[in-house]
């Protein structure tokens, strides 16, 4: 009897950073679904890390398996393009119905067709009801006190005691396709929240539900030393030195109750697919695209080619169908996003369609004990002269304005130095940071895990660095390009005929020409003629 596909459900908040979670060691955060979803029903990765900190180019990377850097995606601009593959692809591909939401962020939007492309379904959304917004109506204009930090705080609700968002409509249409799924089709359904991305706002139950007085140490800035330019630069553009430390509290707090409702959403859908059935029979995967400073190093929101743990460290949990074994807790092993796409695979049983640099994470979610990684990597940046991957003038007349809350990073980013090419190198122990331009950076995870203090200089740990540098650079070589898995013709057709046809009478030159379209070896065939027609 052959055995059911797994369905697949994917399960994405944008922008949560793996602290967000109580079991992974905040005790101000509420998030007690999950938890119990990481003690008793998968595997939580407390060390899974993206590939680059915003938003399209770690898409890119984990749907694919590949990183940034093979195929060029680095920037918020530069999406899947016709002729790449994915994740969605390959299991439509393999008879899976694919649905997704629109919450996009992968496919380029200008070509007609390509995301359908990848997916059975794409569900729209925009109709349900105009939101409630900030309780606060103050105004706060470009310069005034916080503009740029991203808080707007408590969200109104409606008369039934609700603010009903964009979230919400597309969970309630994930669930809508789950319990109208077709019994003799497999099911992945991807499902990609806003939440917990800035603005930092939520309504009631969440914003009052985090306890201020359990908020973990913030990281601050003055305590820094040698921090990266893009860092400074943000922050100096951001304004918001005079942010009182309750105040970030605030802001902390509200991004702590957005998880809070993530939470309760993913309880939300899980429940659905036990009510359908589904539960059992589905890998359900839980990941991040990348996390979000909340005040660390005195900034909100994120950097593109900054790599703090509070970026780069994200969510990943995976459950996979009941038949299947699980040795459910939390796994200190070492992944990667891109570890997703080969988890997958190995999942659904889908063989290899090009070559991929993801390590199916199947073998630590069957014993947490196991170890997959020796270190983990992360990118960003631009070359000096790859202005159109700035994003401050990057399809925008003028470049992007004041007013707008991502002015300080984008105008940060027009600093060549500041935004130079740069990737991180992590072990257990270790971080190294290398710039094709300005200052390296290194820290000593085990002495300073809030990574305060640049140690690049410190003699003591030289021999560390080198090491690093070198694993780096074979990590680049064996990463640097893919061959693809099929194959070209060195010769059209009518080149391999002008060199064969002399040998041929007419009498015979339909029945070779159609040998030549079959694809056989032109060489092979000139001896084949000489030997029979000469």
């Amino acid at each position: 009897m052959m055995m059911k596909k797994p369905n697949i459900i994917i399960f994405n908040p944008d922008q949560m950073r793996a602290d967000a979670l109580r079991h992974l060691g905040n005790p101000a955060s509420q998030t007690p679904y999950i938890d119990y979803f990481a003690q008793h029903e998968g595997v939580s990765f407390r060390n899974a890390f993206c590939q680059n900190t915003v938003c399209v180019p770690s898409r890119c990377s984990f749907t694919t398996g590949l990183y940034p850097h093979v195929n060029g995606h680095r920037t918020m601009s530069h999406l899947l393009r016709e002729g790449e593959s994915t994740i969605f692809k390959e299991l439509k591909d393999a008879g899976y119905y694919v649905w997704m939401n629109a919450r996009n962020d992968l496919i380029a939007g200008q070509v007609e067709g390509l995301i359908e492309s990848h997916v059975s379904e794409v569900y729209y959304g925009g109709d349900g009801p105009e939101t409630p917004g900030p309780v606060d109506k103050t105004r706060v204009g470009v310069g005034d006190h916080g503009y740029y930090s991203f808080y707007k705080g408590e969200l109104g609700v409606d008369q039934s005691g609700v603010n009903y968002g964009p979230d919400d409509e597309d969970l309630d249409a994930a669930i809508k396709q789950i319990r109208n799924k077709k019994d003799d089709q497999p099911l992945c359904l991807f499902l990609a929240l806003i939440n917990p991305h800035p603005p930092y706002q939520v309504e009631e139950p969440f914003f009052s539900a985090i306890d201020r007085l359990l908020l973990k140490k913030r990281i601050k800035a003055e305590d820094t030393v040698g921090k990266a330019k893009i860092l400074n630069l943000i922050r100096e553009n951001q304004k918001l030195d005079d942010f009182t430390e309750e105040e970030w509290d605030e802001l902390r707090a509200t991004y702590l109750g957005m998880c809070m409702k993530v939470d309760k959403m993913f309880e939300k859908l899980c429940n659905a697919l036990k009510e359908a059935g589904e539960y059992d029979n589905s890998l359900i995967l839980f990941l991040s695209d990348h996390g979000d400073y909340t005040g660390d190093y005195g900034v909100s929101e994120k950097a593109q080619n900054s790599f703090e743990d509070c970026l780069t460290n994200v969510p990943l949990l995976i459950k996979p169908p009941k038949r299947d074994k699980v040795d459910a807790g939390i796994s200190n092993s070492l992944a990667e996003l891109v570890d997703f796409y080969a988890t997958i695979q190995d999942y659904a049983g889908l063989e290899k369609t090009h070559t991929h640099f993801g390590k199916s994470l199947r073998p630590i979610v069957e014993n947490r004990t196991a170890e997959n990684r020796d270190y983990v990597c992360c990118e960003g940046g631009r070359l000096p002269e790859e202005i159109h991957c700035d994003e401050f003038h990057a399809g925008r007349s003028g470049g992007v304005k004041p007013f707008h809350l991502y002015y300080p990073r984008l105008k940060a980013q027009t600093d060549d130095e500041a935004h130079a090419k740069s990737v991180m190198i992590r072990n257990h122990h270790y971080k190294l940071v290398s710039r094709v331009l300005g200052q390296d950076e290194f820290y000593d995870l085990r002495n300073d895990p809030d990574e305060k203090i640049n140690q690049i200089d410190n003699q003591n740990f030289q021999s560390e660095i080198a090491k690093m540098h070198l694993d780096l650079s074979k990590w680049y070589l064996k990463t640097s390009d893919i061959v693809p898995y099929d194959f070209d013709q060195r010769f059209s057709f009518d080149m391999k005929w002008a060199k064969v046809k002399k040998y041929v009478p007419k009498a015979y030159e339909n029945e070779i020409k159609e040998k030549l379209m079959s694809g056989i070896n032109i060489f092979l065939l000139i001896q084949e003629c000489r030997d029979r027609f000469l």
